[in-house]
């Protein structure tokens, strides 16, 4: 491929979750503009699920489907010449890397293909149990038999694969970001030192690494989206001084604009002026998005420091079974009667379990969807004629749960309008917890597989820490408002929540500036916590990222136990920015004249109330 610009690669992301679309990439090849096309599949939930797969069949245990999209797109990615980095790998990069060039085999294609291990710490147990490591959450030793252990490597093996001539690099378990900060390593010979531009590149990665979330996707105004079906994947532009031109093809759908980037900047992040990261230690709190055109938005000003002397790991540990039962109750006071199918069913659970000897449940968690249980004190449900119920229940014993779900049936002959729609018994299946662990990042060593040959390959040492110089956030000044109203915070700001293992966040991002002091003195760290407190067990910290003019909520033990061991029905808090996003927020009356002000029915009826009091 001969660029347009030399100075400029451009790297596409063509998946952000395994599971994601098989049009993604070719529609990034109809575009002809990617140098490099990432595909990232590895949510913390993903790599429990590879795990039991691997378990199951000692030659799986990557993502099947990512593997298979790169395999169908390869003849055009080789006519283009565009490179691919992705951790697909799970944790068997070698049978994925195995796959994948039979494949290019048979269509007669000479690619080489890398694949990094080096991740996988189950074989070492011993050696760092002799650490005293202690989990993060928690502070228990390290799990005795996990299922598996994997520590986040970063860009470096990346960019050595591709330094020796790599056209497809397959990983195992590394930062997401790493996907997209090992290609420009490798193409700007960015050093150790350049910590800014480290930075920059991983912030690019953190806006390619969920797909279509950047170019519209999850946005809070889903409205000005167009186009669903066809939702533009992203594209970086990216130049050797780190910064870079979000983007993505043309005649797609989507949208690139400054709430879309910033929604997806804050996603998923804690400490915004510490995302440490195993190449950089990433200040975000400044970075500052212009937009230069139609579907483009600059971003420059994200600041680096040198990384932690370690890196986290996660071991998936195996406690207990669980299992998820889904029934549909319709027809009068359908919410009711949902209430008193759950509140019965779990006394027949109870029952059974004491009559055939089994222990008690260890927990159990039942949401009436449908009838907003999920909003808890802030439900606006009036009585519906639907209601889908969800139990799911934990337990030490397989055969327990199995004997438990049994009774479902029965209760379609007890329970008026109770149906299970056709879908049969749930099974239970192993409940998996991720532990998280920090270990010294010299105990890590990446083995780079070049084709039949092993590249090699030292991990350098970071560079020497340097003192940490922090900006206070700016004090939360009271606020005279005057004449007053109330309306959601969805009028002045817009929101994306995610997950970190057990804990959430929520970033916020005002409207417009003007808004900012209202958020920074009305939507306090507390009164976050007070909205949300039906689905949060930990404290709340916020953070300020006043380049953006947003703020970062880290909500803890928020997930019920997050990823694949929680028992609700959004064990990734997806839906907290929407709950959020309802709480009444008191404003100056004159703003309903603002022209950031997003519409909606409960400015409309201030306006109105506001005109008939005048």
């Amino acid at each position: 491929m001969t660029r347009k610009d030399p100075r400029v690669v451009v790297l596409g992301g063509a998946a952000g979750a395994w599971g994601d679309t098989s049009f993604a990439a070719p529609q990034l090849l109809d575009s002809g503009r990617c140098d490099y096309i990432l595909f990232e599949a590895l949510a913390e939930i993903t790599m429990g699920i590879l795990t039991r797969a691997r378990l199951a069949d000692p030659s799986l245990g990557y993502a099947t489907d990512v593997i298979a999209m790169i395999g169908h797109s390869l003849p055009r990615i080789v006519e283009q010449g565009a490179r691919v980095v992705t951790n697909a790998g799970g944790v068997n990069p070698k049978a994925a890397a195995r796959l994948l060039r039979n494949i290019a085999s048979k269509a007669d294609l000479q690619v080489r293909i890398a694949w990094i291990e080096g991740d996988n710490l189950v074989g070492r147990l011993e050696e760092l149990r002799g650490l005293g490591l202690r989990e993060l959450t928690d502070g228990a030793p390290l799990a005795a038999t996990p299922l598996s252990f994997n520590a986040y490597l970063g860009a470096r093996p990346i960019a050595s694969a591709l330094d020796a001539g790599a056209d497809i690099v397959i990983t195992g378990r590394c930062v997401d970001s790493a996907l997209a900060l090992g290609p420009l390593i490798h193409e700007f010979g960015w050093e150790q030192d350049d910590l800014d531009a480290l930075s920059q590149g991983s912030l690019a990665g953190h806006l390619l690494e969920c797909g279509p979330q950047s170019t519209g996707g999850l946005l809070t105004d889903w409205e000005d989206v167009p186009m669903w079906d066809d939702l533009g994947y992203p594209l970086a532009e990216c130049r050797a001084d780190g910064s870079f031109v979000l983007t993505k093809p043309e005649e797609t759908g989507g949208l690139v604009d400054l709430r879309t980037v910033s929604e997806q900047l804050l996603y998923e992040i804690g400490d915004p002026s510490r995302y440490l990261l195993p190449d950089v230690s990433c200040d975000w709190r400044f970075v500052g998005l212009t937009q230069v055109g139609m579907d483009r938005v600059e971003v420059t000003g994200a600041r680096g420091a040198p990384p932690p002397p370690t890196l986290k790991a996660c071991a998936q540990v195996v406690d207990g079974y669980k299992v998820v039962g889904l029934v549909f109750i319709g027809g009068r006071d359908a919410s009711r009667k949902a209430k008193r199918f759950g509140a019965d069913f779990i006394r027949r659970a109870e029952r059974l379990l004491e009559r055939d000897g089994f222990g008690s449940l260890r927990d159990v968690d039942i949401e009436i969807l449908g009838a907003e249980s999920t909003y808890g004190p802030h439900s606006r449900a009036r009585e519906t004629r639907e209601v889908v119920v969800k139990i799911a229940l934990h337990h030490d014993s397989q055969a327990a749960l199995s004997a438990i779900v049994r009774e479902l049936g029965s209760f379609g002959m007890t329970v008026p309008g109770l149906t299970a729609g056709g879908r049969g018994l749930p099974k239970p299946t192993p409940l998996v917890r991720l532990h998280s662990y920090l270990v010294p990042r010299d105990l890590c060593r990446p083995t780079i597989h070049l084709d039949d040959a092993i590249l090699e390959y030292s991990e350098p040492a970071p560079p020497t820490s340097s003192p940490e110089t922090r900006r206070p956030e700016p004090p939360a000044e009271p606020i005279s408002i005057g004449d007053a109203i109330e309306l959601p915070l969805i009028a002045i700001a817009h929101a994306r929540s995610g997950d970190k293992g057990a804990d959430a966040n929520v970033g916020v991002r005002a409207r417009h500036s003007d808004f900012v002091p209202i958020l920074r003195e009305r939507l306090t760290a507390a009164r976050v916590a007070e909205w949300l407190a039906h689905r949060i067990d930990g404290p709340v910290t916020r953070y300020e990222v006043p380049g953006i003019h947003a703020f970062n909520f880290v909500l803890r033990n928020a997930l019920g136990g997050g990823g694949i061991s929680s028992l609700r029905f959004d064990p990734q808090g997806k839906a907290y920015a929407q709950q959020l996003l309802d709480m009444p927020i008191e404003l100056p009356a004159e703003w309903l004249l603002h022209p950031a002000l997003a519409e909606g029915p409960e400015v409309e009826g201030a306006r109105r109330a506001l005109a008939q009091k005048d």
